[in-house]
């Protein structure tokens, strides 16, 4: 790859899961990679020895933090490719969540994901090329058990997405919402949150999926350097998807949840057409 062809590539969320995949795979590469991380720390042993590599201070949360990211990678050439991976779960019966719990989860996958895209689309739109992807999950489609939180940010993620696409397609500018399944990350681990507060009503709900998604921890069947292979292909694409499924069991739940759907609008469709106005002779 010639310095002509080889991307530069802003990553948020690098200091595990899939933003590590991809980082690690596109420094293999020989692209160049700005990878970022809320501590510095954790990201030296990733770039260290790879002049291609550089690793940037980036809390989602912190437009100073924002601002000087881009501002570093776009004196250094401009992005060509923005990858808003930085995000958490906070898993908790509705009903049980607290109030700074998820404000905070909204702060970094939701809104943290405008505030970086707000900074970096306008030197996207005046060079007519880039492209977006806003990594969500599979909880941007399903809503499961302790998850509405969860699902609130990533399904505004896809909202988002899909909008987004359709304002800036036309300008050179290509957006992809990718929604991972169950992935072997730290995710449902270290990285999980949960509220404090119990409320034993919803033990045979909520708290059995909970416990479910941790004990799976470790086990899951997506491999995220496979995942991380699977953006560069569609980033590679000249007509990349809107929307990408990673991993069987997302795709299944996904495909599932379509069908249901279909089935529901089918079943209520007469009702559905009862609330407009009777057409006229």
């Amino acid at each position: 790859m010639s310095d002509k062809t080889k991307r530069t590539w802003l990553i948020t969320g690098c200091s595990t899961g899939l933003g590590r995949a991809l980082a690690e795979l596109l420094i293999e590469k020989g692209e160049h990679v700005f990878a970022s991380a809320r501590k510095l720390e954790s990201l030296a042993d990733l770039v260290h020895g790879h002049a291609n590599a550089h690793a940037l201070k980036l809390d989602v949360t912190s437009e100073t933090d924002i601002k000087a990211a881009v501002g570093t990678v776009e004196k250094a050439g401009g992005i060509d490719v923005l990858v808003n991976n930085a995000g958490y779960g906070y898993l908790t019966a509705f009903e049980e969540g607290d109030e700074a719990g998820y404000r905070a989860e909204f702060e970094t996958n939701m809104f943290g994901l405008i505030a970086l895209t707000r900074n970096v689309l306008p030197f996207m739109r005046e060079r007519a090329s880039g492209h977006i992807i806003n990594v969500s999950s599979v909880g941007g489609f399903i809503g499961n058990p302790g998850s509405a939180y969860y699902a609130a940010t990533k399904f505004g993620v896809v909202g988002l997405s899909e909008s987004l696409s359709k304002e800036v397609g036309a300008l050179g500018i290509k957006v992809t919402a990718v929604e991972p399944g169950p992935f072997r990350t730290d995710w449902a681990g270290r990285s999980l949150q949960a509220s404090k507060h119990i409320i034993s009503a919803y033990e045979e709900t909520v708290h059995v999926r909970l416990r479910q998604v941790s004990e799976a921890s470790g086990h899951q069947l997506g491999d995220p350097r496979r995942a991380a292979e699977a953006m560069v292909a569609v980033v590679d694409s000249e007509h990349p998807p809107l929307n990408l499924v990673l991993g069987a069991p997302g795709l299944k739940m996904v495909r599932a949840k379509l069908a249901a759907l279909t089935a529901e609008l089918d079943k209520w469709e007469a009702l559905s057409l009862s609330a407009d106005f009777p057409e006229t002779e």
